[in-house]
């Protein structure tokens, strides 16, 4: 009787007499409830079963036949107690410890009562509500800006651990319900940050719930990527910088209290350096630092990487990046908690080149997940800053010798002609090896230049440009004028009079979008996206700036001896000019005019000015 005692003193009345429970107790057993119990248990499932053993329809029977011992068991095993209005946190500290008692008690003698208990606590997991009401309108309904969440929270983890101590199969019960009680992705940013921090503090005790909590997580995540494009948050930006511009001119015509007013923005200033103004954003930035914070968190220890943990960690996130981030496309900031990670040690990222060398190589995969894996592999090498030369050049390597041995295959059969769909995969392969080059090819050239052409050579880029697979027709035009630009200069491959025949027979395309019919050349028939272009969530840059390597600009030296001068806009322009269209060409080329899809690559212009190149020593996992 102690916990149903505990229970009734914590409400604040009276404990009940004996006598008067089994008065009450028999009120509730007329033949009036008997039959709308029976009725309704009849309809439900036939394997419908009760915690102490057997069905509900025997349960029924035996009751029918006078037997009241089940019934009764039945009736308590189906009660609800009032446990979610009750207001715990809040109170003193002694009644927090008894109620934390009474949980314990309750779910040992009563596992039916573990549901609730774990939905209830779970419902603590964000901030309360405070809702004002005039009549039945409710006229504010705000979060409870508390001191004490927490203290809260604390005590909330505490009352799971001590659930889990009476039930060790908790943590099954617990995951279905953390992803029910998960906040809409459009509640406030301080709700869904809250629920998210103590999601991951749950992943710490509950270690056989971190993956689907992380997968859950990143889930989530991706609903808030997909709908904040890159370009849609830079014009956010850029407008709010434009609107904050034009109101400091007129600020003196209408501000009254002017003093007060500029101590307030001085005080709110380096949060508001922080804060985004796209709305889904400004979300997107908050959980994205907490889930890298946390991956630091749980890596590091004493200041060093721990192979160990670091290892697990690495398992459950590659598994969630092949369900959840491979199969997305154009997903632009969630995939960088791969890219956070691999940079701990460069074993990590060794094995997350071999991985999508697997997927990309591996003919068994649909052809959209080897793309994905080439685009993955191109962005990865070019953007990681942590990836020595020795890295780069031995993934130049099998991406290459993959190529030369597709076109092998490719040159005695009857599909050896330009087909993205055919062909999709190679394409993929050619652009990330493009790509990589461009961004690497000072590396690959620097020390001694004639050893760097030999191997250069040694590709044999000139068998893959010229194949009648004809990749430069395929690829990005701004990533092929490029690479076109730097291997004419050092007469590596000759491309600008295939880039000129692509031209004269490239076919307009009819889209029937966005309300009409509109003819465009389709410069981007792969549909492709690099993952890792610049990162523009302000929070979630610190941590990725350290390691990331920024599209560098050509010096004036560079452009005269690519006999094109650059144009003015771009020298003063201070953002990652790469891929933007704007590429140094010789006079013999047709310019391409940006595509639509090329608008999604530019970055910040805080990214000018990283670190220099500094490379890790190779080193085992």
């Amino acid at each position: 009787m102690a916990a149903p005692l505990l229970h009734t003193r914590l409400l604040g009345d009276a404990a009940p007499s004996a006598s008067a429970v089994k008065t009450l107790g028999a009120s509730r057993t007329g033949i009036s409830n008997m039959r709308a119990l029976e009725n309704d248990f009849f309809n439900s499932p036939p394997r419908k079963t009760v915690r102490f053993g057997g069905t509900v329809t025997e349960v029924l029977l035996k009751y029918k036949k006078g037997e009241t011992n089940d019934f009764e068991l039945l009736k308590n095993q189906l009660l609800d107690p009032d446990i979610k209005r009750l207001p715990w946190l809040n109170r003193s500290q002694t009644v927090v410890e008894e109620y934390l008692a009474f949980l314990g008690n309750l779910v040992s003698a009563q596992t039916v009562f573990l549901r609730p208990c774990l939905s209830m606590i779970a419902s603590h997991f964000v901030p309360p509500r405070v809702i004002i009401k005039e009549g039945d309108v409710d006229v504010s309904d705000s979060e409870d800006e508390d001191d004490n969440l927490p203290a809260n929270f604390d005590t909330c983890h505490r009352a799971l651990q001590i659930i889990a101590r009476y039930v060790p199969s908790t943590p099954w019960f617990l995951m279905p319900i953390l992803v029910e009680k998960f906040p809409f992705v459009r509640k406030s940013e301080r709700t869904l940050e809250c629920y998210v921090h103590n999601l991951l503090r749950i992943s710490v005790y509950f270690p056989t719930l971190r993956h689907e909590i992380l997968e859950l997580i990143i889930e989530k995540l991706l609903k808030l990527d997909v709908n904040a494009s890159r370009q849609d948050i830079e014009d956010a930006e850029e407008t709010a910088t434009q609107t904050c511009g034009g109101t400091d001119s007129t600020e003196g015509l209408f501000n009254m209290d002017e003093d007060e007013e500029t101590e307030h923005d001085t005080k709110a200033g380096p949060a508001r350096l922080d804060q985004m103004v796209h709305p889904v954003a400004e979300r997107l930035d908050i959980l994205m630092s907490l889930v890298l914070s946390y991956m630091k968190d749980v890596c590091y220890v004493d200041g060093k990487v721990d192979n160990s943990k670091t290892k697990d960690l690495y398992r459950d996130l590659i598994n969630i990046f092949d369900k959840l981030l491979l199969p997305t496309h154009a997903s632009c900031h969630v995939q960088f908690f791969m890219f956070y990670l691999c940079s701990f040690k460069l074993g990590f990222a060794e094995a997350f080149l071999e991985h999508l060398w697997k997927k990309l190589q591996d003919p068994s995969n649909p052809a959209i997940i080897r793309q994905a894996a080439g685009n993955y592999i191109g962005s990865f090498l070019a953007r990681a800053k942590f990836i020595p030369l020795i890295t780069v050049k031995s993934c130049l390597d099998l991406l290459v010798n993959w190529l030369h041995i597709y076109l092998n295959n490719q040159d005695s059969g009857t599909k050896a002609f330009c087909d993205v769909v055919l062909h999709g995969p190679f394409y993929s392969a050619c652009q990330a090896v493009f790509y990589t080059f461009v961004f690497r090819h000072k590396q690959l050239l620097s020390g001694n230049l004639k050893e760097g052409l030999r191997y250069l050579q040694s590709l044999n880029f000139e068998r893959i440009v010229m194949s009648q697979l004809n990749p430069l027709k395929v690829c990005l035009p701004s990533v092929v004028n490029f690479f076109a630009a730097i291997t004419n200069k050092y007469q590596l491959v000759f491309c600008y009079t295939i880039i000129e025949r692509n031209n004269r027979q490239m076919l307009p395309v009819i889209r029937s979008t966005a309300g009409g019919d509109s003819v465009q050349t389709c410069t981007n028939p792969l549909d492709t996206f690099f993952p890792f272009d610049p990162c523009v969530l302000k929070r979630s840059k610190k941590f990725i700036d350290p390691i990331y390597q920024i599209w560098e600009d050509m010096s004036a030296e560079e452009l005269q001896e690519f006999k094109k001068p650059m144009k003015k806009e771009i020298v003063e322009d201070e953002d990652d000019d790469f891929l933007k269209g704007e590429v140094p060409q010789n006079d013999t080329v047709i310019g391409i005019t940006p595509s639509s899809f090329d608008a999604h690559f530019r970055s910040p212009s805080s990214s000018v000015g990283s670190p220099p190149m500094l490379y890790m020593q190779p080193s085992p996992l």
